[in-house]
């Protein structure tokens, strides 16, 4: 009985997501995702679905269990993986200590399904940073020295929380792990991390800046400095190698 319930919770959330679909949004979103031939979504297939409409659906069944989610994460299609995010998000905000790690596992485990920026962006520090907030952070380290390009966008989007917290230091050692990476996603979510420590103590990140910004990839610096007056923007542009 409790597998039928299970598999019929599943099934509407397909459905839910599949009333919703867009095929003039899903061709716009392709395009955007970089799905095509050697691009980083390569494959990536979207029905058109707006993201607060994927929240909606996630809200509706929070009692879909792992193994579903699991399902709905292997699925070729977008709007499936991130709903399955935002459920398995939600999950980790309600559950208690011991339910929570079990989600971290879960997370870690199927990495290779949260395979666009979008889905690291809307997860990653809700789940894994929030739960390595207070405790060991080798993982973090781990990830970012990963060949794959999104369980190192994972390792700095997880700091944050800390960020939040106004905690910088497991940002600044994964942004000088991560300070010679060649993908583009990379630099801009170490430059995203670094603005956002600015925003908190500017001091911080410009004497980060003032020992790293020369060799820093051009799009990461722009993504670091664009809380900066503009006279400030120019001199660090200026002064690019």
């Amino acid at each position: 009985m409790l597998k039928f319930v299970s598999m019929s919770l599943l099934s509407q959330i397909k459905r839910d997501l599949r009333e919703g679909a867009n095929p003039e949004k899903a061709t716009i979103l392709q395009r955007f995702f970089k799905t095509g031939k050697g691009q980083y979504g390569e494959g990536d297939r979207f029905l058109g679905i707006p993201v607060p409409e994927q929240r909606r659906v996630a809200r509706k069944y929070p009692a879909l269990p792992l193994r579903d989610i699991k399902k709905l994460l292997a699925s070729k299609i977008h709007e499936h993986r991130l709903t399955a995010l935002l459920l398995l998000v939600h999950k980790y905000q309600k559950a208690d200590d011991s339910e929570k790690k079990e989600i971290v596992v879960f997370y870690l485990r199927n990495t290779s399904s949260v395979n666009n920026w979008d889905l690291v962006d809307l997860s990653a520090d809700k789940i894994l940073g929030c739960y390595l907030f207070d405790k060991d952070k080798a993982v973090l380290y781990k990830l970012a020295g990963s060949k794959n390009v999104w369980e190192r966008r994972i390792a700095i989007l997880s700091t944050f929380h800390f960020i939040k917290s106004n905690r910088f230091q497991d940002t600044l050692k994964i942004s000088e792990i991560l300070i010679d990476d060649e993908h583009d996603l990379i630099h801009k979510a170490v430059g995203w991390m670094l603005r956002e420590i600015g925003k908190r103590d500017e001091k911080i990140e410009e004497s980060f800046l003032k020992k790293h910004y020369k060799r820093m990839p051009r799009t990461m610096l722009r993504y670091a400095i664009e809380g900066f007056n503009e006279k400030k923007r120019k001199s660090y542009l200026k002064n690019l190698v």
